[in-house]
């Protein structure tokens, strides 16, 4: 992997991201695009109250933009990729854009009837498996099969049942990264060391496009992180925490080993965890609650910590992960 090319493409998208916060705010302030705050959520965070949503554009176009002006030219100084491979980046980045889109339509609709929430549940969850389908279809036409490479043990063949796995793991993945959006900067930072830790994976096994695309993520994420961290002065919303867990699902699929987002993603499972737990435990007792409060994020708020200590300990936990899923790239495969 060409060192210049992986150094342009973070730059630019780590650029673009952090430039069009001075247009994007200003704009999602003049048109009163504010993020409405659950009364049941933590009393101190009405004073978030209004903050601009919809940010998530901000590294969506970062992204998308760096990986557009990139990957061609790197392909055609290093030679392009199989159609498969190629299927895997671009189809991999449309379906995170997808993703992105249905955040935007929540958002939007949460933001014009002045509400926390917009699409029905059903609604997202149809919209979600039509994309995911959409995605692995079109692998599928691009000569894909059923296998999958699981660290020190080589390659499965899970046959038709792959499909509709697949398909819940990445509804089930994008839904635990929207979950992890609850605090300044959480899910942008433990993201982006997801993406750094993608990233190297794919290095590793020299697949340029998805190196490249998650240089793209992780330093578009940083870009982020300036307008991001608390206080913060833009919310990503749903259209950002979609389109971000659909790139995490692209790039570990890109690599044939989507089991790398178990210890990859130890933050996000943990989060619609805790989230199904506190739900299924006051049910069982009849009000009582397993947490203080849910997703995991703001139990620890409730026990007394800042914020900067919540995203320092989960992008810990992140970095843990990350280097777990990194050797087991370098020594299982």
């Amino acid at each position: 992997m060409n060192a210049t090319w992986l150094a342009l493409t973070a730059a630019d998208a780590f650029g673009i991201t952090a430039a069009l916060g001075f247009w994007l705010i200003p704009l999602l302030h003049k048109l009163k695009f504010g993020q409405t705050i659950r009364e049941v959520g933590p009393k101190w965070h009405k004073n978030k109250q209004g903050t601009p949503t919809m940010g998530g554009v901000m590294f969506i176009l970062g992204i998308v933009i760096a990986a557009l002006l990139c990957l061609p030219l790197c392909y055609a100084q290093l030679g392009w990729e199989t159609p498969l491979m190629l299927s895997k980046v671009f189809g991999g980045l449309l379906m995170a854009v997808g993703f992105g889109a249905i955040g935007f339509m929540d958002d939007f609709i949460s933001i014009r009837k002045k509400r926390n929430l917009g699409l029905t549940e059903k609604q997202k969850l149809a919209l979600q498996f039509l994309v995911a389908g959409a995605y692995l279809l079109s692998l599928r036409l691009a000569g894909d099969d059923t296998a999958t490479t699981i660290p020190f043990f080589g390659s499965v063949d899970l046959g038709l049942i792959y499909y509709p796995l697949a398909a819940i793991l990445i509804v089930g993945l994008t839904n635990a990264v929207n979950f992890t959006d609850g605090i300044d900067g959480l899910c942008a930072s433990v993201s982006m060391f997801v993406f750094a830790a993608l990233g190297i994976s794919a290095a590793l096994m020299n697949m340029a496009g998805l190196t490249l695309l998650s240089a793209a993520a992780a330093a578009a994420c940083l870009g982020f992180l300036l307008w991001n961290l608390h206080p913060a002065k833009v919310f990503m919303g749903d259209t950002g925490s979609l389109f971000l867990g659909g790139m995490a699902a692209a790039l570990s699929f890109g690599l044939d080993m989507p089991l790398l987002l178990l210890p990859l993603g130890l933050i996000y499972w943990g989060e619609i965890l805790s989230v199904v737990l506190q739900v299924a435990y006051f049910k069982h007792t009849g009000g009582k609650r397993l947490f203080k409060m849910s997703p995991i994020h703001h139990h620890f708020e409730m026990c007394g910590w800042s914020e900067y200590k919540i995203c320092g300990v989960f992008c810990a936990v992140t970095v843990l992960g990350g280097a777990l899923a990194v050797l087991s790239v370098l020594y299982g495969v």
